[in-house]
C-alpha cells in the first residue's frame, strides 16, 4: 500500500486581499454600501464585509465606469 503525498510540491504563493473599493462622494448606494460594510466590520461579519465589497464593485462597474 503506498502513501500518497500530501503536501505541496512547492511553495505556496499567497497575496494580500485586494483594497477595500471606496464610495463615490455624493452617490447614495456607495454611501449605503459602504455603511454595511463598516457595520459588519464593526462585529466581526467579514462574510458581509465580503459580501458588501462584492456589490459596491459591482455597482461601481455598472454605475460609475471608469471610476
Amino acid at each position: 500500500m503506498s502513501n500518497p503525498k500530501t503536501t505541496p510540491a512547492g511553495p505556496v504563493q499567497v497575496s494580500l486581499p485586494a483594497e477595500q473599493p471606496g464610495a463615490v462622494p455624493g452617490c447614495r448606494e456607495c454611501l449605503g454600501l459602504a455603511v454595511k460594510r463598516a457595520n459588519a466590520w464593526s462585529v466581526g461579519d467579514y462574510s458581509k464585509v465580503s459580501d458588501a465589497n462584492v456589490a459596491l464593485r459591482a455597482h461601481l462597474r455598472h454605475s460609475h465606469e471608469g471610476y
